[in-house]
């Protein structure tokens, strides 16, 4: 079966593919789909296993944001096999969409960012009164709220109303993105001198150690989110208050958002560059039977 005859098949079914196969380009589009798709979601969930398995891992707060963050990060890898490859259009007006529920777990990650900012600066700050009131039930607690606010709270109530208030409030939840940005900003400058002055005073511990390496994940995988994720959000405020702007014939298309879905392979990427105990904990899951088996081959 050709690609012509695969596409057409598609459209008698009613849903269209996201490319024709008419151009070169398409194919390689297509290709990169399937691949990162593939990808994000095999990262990212040897990062959740990973965690899962290991009770040191487990039983600290900061791996407990990259659990959340990491299974967010799997499920856009296989939204991203829905969205990329078919032709999928979220927002107002939605063409066979998901009533904006897939790209809410972008939204998702960016609340847990914030709040994982804040957890590293009182656990480095004020360590004292963090061993004291955060444990780890507040933690989970923290980063469930987040699913609910993106992924339930939000969406239910962007779906019910009118769809002029739809609208309003799409607005409105642009603004609030803003700050929520702003304060992640914020946050990586400040947690960027936490680093340098008040963590180098201590003296050389594991501790001391382990929250170095903390703060050093967070930052980097801050501004990498905020890199990739930005272009597209600068886009979705321009679309909104003029008629500039650039416009996709689809999600599987458009540039913006396949640079911010990349932050589902970056993330789990970086949080295996940054910990060593997460890199062991991958590891031992199981690939390094794989490239064992790809070293005899």
């Amino acid at each position: 079966m050709n690609a012509q005859t695969l596409f057409a098949n598609a459209t008698v079914s009613r849903i269209q593919l996201s490319v024709d196969f008419s151009e070169p380009g398409h194919y390689i589009l297509y290709a990169y789909h399937i691949i990162f798709s593939t990808s994000a979601v095999l990262l990212s969930g040897s990062v959740v296993i990973g965690i899962l398995k290991t009770k040191h891992l487990r039983i600290q707060n900061r791996f407990m944001f990259m659990l959340s963050t990491s299974m967010s990060d799997v499920i856009t890898g296989l939204s991203a096999y829905y969205s990329g490859l078919f032709d999928v259009q979220e927002g107002f007006p939605s063409r066979n969409g998901t009533y904006n529920i897939l790209p809410s777990f972008l939204g998702v990650n960016l609340l847990v960012f914030m709040f994982a900012q804040f957890d590293r600066y009182c656990a480095v700050c004020y360590p004292f009164i963090y061993e004291r009131f955060v444990s780890r039930t507040v933690v989970i607690c923290v980063c469930s709220y987040c699913w609910f606010h993106a992924c339930v709270l939000f969406q239910l109530i962007l779906n019910l109303i009118p769809v002029i208030l739809s609208n309003k409030l799409f607005a409105f939840s642009i603004a609030m993105l803003q700050i929520v940005v702003l304060t992640n900003v914020l946050m990586t400058i400040k947690l960027f001198f936490v680093a340098k002055h008040q963590v180098a005073r201590d003296p050389p511990s594991a501790e001391r150690d382990s929250k170095a390496e903390s703060i050093k994940i967070i930052i980097v995988v801050v501004i990498s989110f905020l890199i990739f994720w930005y272009p597209a959000f600068i886009n979705i405020i321009v679309k909104q208050v003029s008629k500039y702007g650039i416009y996709s014939k689809n999600d599987g298309s458009n540039p913006f958002l396949i640079l911010a879905r990349f932050n589902a392979l970056s993330t789990s990427g970086l949080y295996i560059w940054g910990s060593p105990s997460l890199r062991t904990a991958v590891w031992r899951i199981g690939w390094y039977k794989v490239l064992e088996q790809c070293k005899r081959r």
